[in-house]
Formats: C-alpha cells, sequence, structure tokens
C-alpha cells in the first residue's frame, strides 16, 4: 500500500537539502563561514553592516506608542516559556531513557546568532533573542512532544492537523485496528533517523 505521508516527508527532506545548499549559497554572498556554531563576517562586511544599523532611539520612535505598551505583555510570555523549557528539559532526561528514545538536542533548535549582527540596533537586538529563543523553544518542544506522541499514541487523526511534525508519517492510520496491533513495537522502536543527529 502507498503511504502518502512517507512520499511527502521524503520530498520535504529533499527541499531542506535545497535549502541547505541556498543557505551556502547566501553564506558566500554576504560573506560570512561558520566554524563550530561561530559565525565570522568578512572585514567589509562588518563595516557595511555598521553603516546601516540604526540608532535605537530612532527604531524605538518610529515604533510607535501603541507599540511600546505591547512590550511587558510580549516580554511576560518569557517567564512561562522558561519554566516549560526546564521542565520538558528534565522531562526527557528522566523519561526518555526509560522508553528508549533519543533525546532532543536543544541546540539543534534554540539558534540565538542574530543578535551578534552589526547591522541591528540593541533594542532589535534584543528583539531578536527573543524571537529566536521562542521560536526555537517551540520547535524543540513539538519534537518532543512528537518522539513521545510516536511512542504513546502513534495513530494518526481522523482528520489532517494544520500542520503535522516530523514523526507523524510513521503512525498507523486512524481506525486500523490490526495495523495498530501489528506494527506498534515496531513504531515504538523506530528512531533509527534521531541516533544519527
Amino acid at each position: 500500500m502507498r503511504d502518502t505521508f512517507r512520499e511527502i516527508r521524503e520530498r520535504m527532506e529533499e527541499f531542506e537539502q535545497e535549502l541547505r545548499r541556498d543557505l551556502a549559497a547566501k553564506q558566500e554572498e554576504f560573506r560570512y563561514t561558520v566554524e563550530r556554531n561561530r559565525v565570522r563576517f568578512s572585514r567589509e562586511a562588518q563595516e557595511a553592516h555598521r553603516a546601516l544599523a540604526t540608532r535605537w532611539t530612532s527604531y524605538v520612535y518610529e515604533s510607535g506608542f501603541f507599540k511600546i505598551l505591547t512590550i511587558p505583555v510580549i516580554w511576560f510570555a518569557l517567564i512561562p516559556a522558561v519554566a516549560l523549557d526546564f521542565f520538558v528539559y528534565f522531562y526527557q532526561l528522566i523519561c526518555f531513557p526509560v522508553y528508549g528514545i533519543p533525546r532532543v538536542r536543544r541546540r539543534d533548535y534554540i539558534i540565538l546568532d542574530r543578535h551578534k549582527l552589526k547591522y541591528l540596533n540593541w533594542v532589535e537586538k534584543c528583539n531578536c533573542l527573543y524571537c529566536g529563543y521562542f521560536n526555537g523553544l517551540m520547535g524543540y518542544l513539538r519534537e518532543i512532544a512528537g518522539r513521545t506522541e510516536q511512542y504513546w499514541c502513534p495513530i494518526r487523526h481522523s482528520r489532517l492537523p494544520k500542520t503535522a511534525h516530523a514523526r507523524y508519517g510513521r503512525f498507523v492510520d486512524y481506525g486500523d485496528a490490526k495495523g495498530y496491533k501489528r506494527e506498534l513495537k515496531r513504531i515504538r522502536k523506530d528512531f533509527g533517523d534521531c541516533r544519527k543527529e
């Protein structure tokens, strides 16, 4: 039987490879290298970046009064996010070895590097730290939840979710009772792709 989810996932992986090639081309275009997770811009690029930086006072003034008022609401969300980050870290540290699930590497999802760009002022750098952390955390949580779901309840839903996580293609079809009973043990061990991380 044809597995549409696996075929789509394979195509998505091909697109991810294409994105990696495009990123390599962008590194050349914008004159930077990445060595041991450290970005190094050419001297010319650094000088050009500094020249393009907007003064933080101008940036804040141009943002407008009402946008400034939303800042406490936005930053307050970090409190539950950091608490969730710690909880989920310990959750997988304790539970994943018991289930035989490989741990998710946090650094693969939470990437904080944009604050080092010289063409950003300190307010923009803070915003970039926030967004990099928050969106990275959501991806990290999604992968941990996806691996947990693969182990405990690898059954597709009766209707397609708005976005399906990367593990979803391994699940059995909704209503396939025989497939579930037959495939559950295999699916619970199907983490070979994670071990190479």
